[in-house]
């Protein structure tokens, strides 16, 4: 570098650094001026706000800041990284996360600083905070804190999308024990002052500042204190688990995503802290078949990307589409992320394009990279700038000379360091067990001599060779975390978690349920049967077959069938499913059923009568021969077609008689029906009768003529 190019460079850092001290001082003056005036309280401690957003071009390999008010590109560090790079920013420095690396630089001097390796090779989520940057690897259950004093906080488990404060409390959700915890501003360690039911699904939002739950499995919001969940508000729609809430409320709405059935929902949540109904859900329906990226929210927007169509789209609290942008760039999904000047950033997978979504009106404006790459060098402002009265004299002949390498290498690894982490780890589960799989871990130049999966209440180590274990002597039921380190001649290196697994009984048929059947002579079964044994899965529904009249699905524990004839037999079997897996049949429970055939003509033969107060009681000897039969009695009215089978009473109400009267009873079954007549003074017992003679005698004339018929 000659003598004017490095006086212009260090104009150019000068100028800036200047122009930011002198910012910031001014604001320092100004908040000063407010507080003695009595216009404003003054702050407990003055933070940093990030402006802009940081992006990682692959093709020209370098790290450029995008200025959101005026959509230029400003600033260009060059940086070594991996093709779809993140890249987080602090007060001071900026980094640039990989999988296997993280990479830090000035953000003065825009040159590199060191390299690190992270807890665990997957692609955080990045948050740029008060303290910061944060990365969150959520499968791992890692937290890393970028910013003084750095850390990395072990959350013990895996974890949804978390959310901060802005006082810089990072809030987390565990995803297996529903644990909400939360991180304040420069500790490493994490306390849980609240928890979700077991089995209760989740995500993490702010409304006003404060954390709020979102309970997938109990469709309601929660405020998260010091003293647990708080009262429930309904959100009075049904969400399927997979459904995602957005980092924070936009206005008095707050948006929920539910991919599974299309839609976006945007929740009345003044109930959280008014005593009033809330509104009804606004719902708006998604493009079917694509998958998105979000909600993310703004004080006025909220931004979602269809991944399917590399769109981003943007709402108002209404729910009414204010913008749809394409997304240039090819490769992976476009990458959404929250600035805090209030701007939403949509990156193009390569860093070829940002989408810079206006917070307050939902416009979005594209920043192609590329073009600002193909015309800066490292640190240079970007070309045609924007006319300033301090803006620093123009360099001269640049696309002439060759750009300034401000790059440094990353410090050289050892020959023997402590492996990788484990990759691709998978875990299964099994009946009190879990089978854990993994590919082997980078050695870092000494060979892997073995594997230590540890798991809460245990651990076991395998050989380096080994790919997998299996578990054993678990509660089925409880959910674990399983962890894979490897080990060389270095000693352990950085450890893999899967997500949580729950053992249990893995596609295990239900057993046979007991099964009850009655037939009637008209040919009509009717079956009932006990829930079986379903062995861990859940019930899909009953598959139940009678011969000859095919096979039905029952919901309930009860069936009949019409039409059997003959000796037919009643199977029933449980239907049941794991998880998303195929349903499976279970053991059938049967039973032999026969349809009663008549060996003859029914007889009926009336053996008393008995009267009190305005009834007669008939007793008669029904036989059915062998089938089920049906009998009533007559005078001067009829008793109801009762069922009947050897000794049986017929109730004729509201008669009156006197003197010597005539009965017909009668029996009706498949094969006939047959009567027969009583004459006599019935029997009376009790009460007090009213003699009604005329009447008596037209029931007696009725009788008569009826018979001569």
């Amino acid at each position: 570098m000659n003598t004017d190019e490095r006086g212009t460079k260090r104009f150019s850092v000068v100028a800036r650094t200047r122009m930011a001290v002198a910012l910031v001082v001014a604001g320092c003056l100004a908040l000063i001026g407010l507080a003695v005036t009595g216009q404003a309280a003054t702050p407990e401690r003055l933070e940093f706000v990030q402006v802009g957003h940081w992006v990682y071009n692959d093709a020209a390999q370098s790290a450029f800041h995008v200025d959101g008010s005026t959509n230029r590109v400003d600033a260009r560090a060059d940086v070594p990284g991996a093709n779809g790079s993140q890249v987080a920013q602090g007060d001071g420095s900026g980094y640039v996360v990989e999988r296997n690396r993280i990479t830090e630089f000035d953000k003065a001097t825009l040159s590199v600083e060191e390299s690190t390796p992270p807890p665990a090779p997957e692609t955080p989520f990045v948050m740029e905070i008060a303290g910061g940057p944060y990365l969150v690897y959520r499968n791992a259950g890692q937290i890393v804190r970028l910013g003084d004093p750095a850390a990395t906080v072990p959350a013990g488990g895996p974890l949804s999308r978390p959310v901060a404060t802005t006082d810089g409390t990072v809030w987390a959700h565990r995803v297996d024990s529903g644990a909400i915890c939360d991180l304040p501003k420069g500790t490493a360690v994490m306390t849980c002052p609240a928890q979700l039911p077991p089995g209760h699904g989740g995500g993490l939002t702010l409304v006003g500042d404060r954390p709020v739950v979102l309970d997938t499995t109990g469709d309601s919001l929660h405020r998260v204190g010091p003293d647990g969940l708080g009262d429930g508000l309904p959100l009075g729609i049904k969400l399927s688990p997979s459904a995602q809430v957005a980092n924070s409320a936009v206005g008095d709405r707050l948006a929920i995503a539910d991919p599974e059935r299309n839609q976006l929902h945007l929740i009345d949540i003044s109930g959280l802290d008014q005593d009033r109904p809330s509104a009804k859900p606004i719902s708006v329906e998604l493009t079917k078949g694509s998958r998105f990226n979000g909600p993310l929210s703004s004080s006025n927007v909220v931004a979602m990307v269809d991944e399917t169509r590399g769109e981003v789209l943007t709402y108002d609290a209404a729910g009414k589409l204010k913008s749809t942008a394409k997304v240039p760039g090819q490769g992976t999904p476009p990458r959404l992320a929250k600035g805090e000047d209030n701007r939403i950033y949509v990156d193009s997978s390569d860093g070829s394009h940002v989408l810079v979504v206006n917070g307050d009106d939902g416009s979005v404006v594209d920043v192609d990279v590329d073009k600002a790459a193909n015309t800066q060098t490292a640190g240079a402002p970007s070309a045609d700038p924007e006319p300033s009265g301090d803006q620093p004299p123009p360099q001269q002949d640049q696309r002439q000379q060759a750009p300034p390498n401000t790059q440094q290498a990353p410090p050289p690894v050892a020959k023997a360091t402590p492996p990788g982490a484990p990759r691709k780890l998978s875990a299964s589960s099994g009946d009190g067990s879990i089978k854990v799989s993994w590919s082997p871990a980078a050695d870092n130049g000494a060979r892997i001599t073995g594997y230590r999966v540890s798991w809460p209440g245990g651990s076991t180590r395998v050989g380096g060779s080994s790919r997998g274990t299996t578990i054993s002597g678990l509660t089925n039921g409880t959910p674990y975390v399983v962890t894979v380190v490897a080990e060389n001649s270095a000693g352990l290196g950085v450890g893999a978690s899967a997500k949580a697994v729950i053992p249990g009984p893995v596609n295990r048929p239900a057993t046979a349920p007991v099964v009850t059947a009655n037939a009637t002579a008209a040919g009509k079964v009717s079956v009932s049967w006990t829930q079986p044994d379903l062995r861990g899965g859940t019930l899909v529904h009953y598959l139940v077959s009678v011969t000859g009249k095919g096979q039905r699905t029952v919901s309930a524990t009860s069936a009949e069938f019409t039409g059997v004839t003959g000796t037919a037999t009643v199977t029933v079997r449980a239907v049941t499913k794991f998880g998303s897996g195929a349903a499976i049949n279970g053991a059938a429970g049967s039973r032999k059923v026969t349809v009663p055939v008549a060996s003859g003509p029914p007889t009926i033969t009336i053996t008393q009568v008995r009267g009190k107060d305005s009834t007669l009681y008939v007793s008669v000897n029904a036989n059915g021969k062998g089938v089920s039969a049906t009998c009533k009695a007559e005078f001067f009215g009829e008793s109801k077609p009762t069922a009947c089978s050897g000794a049986t009473t017929l109730t004729i109400p509201n008669v009156a008689w006197i003197g010597s009267i005539t009965i017909t009873a009668t029996i009706t079954t498949s094969a006939g029906t047959a009567t027969d007549t009583w004459r006599g003074v019935p029997t009376v017992s009790g009460g007090a009768l009213v003699w009604l003679g005329p009447m008596a005698l037209v029931g007696l004339r009725r009788r008569k003529e009826k018979e001569l018929l």
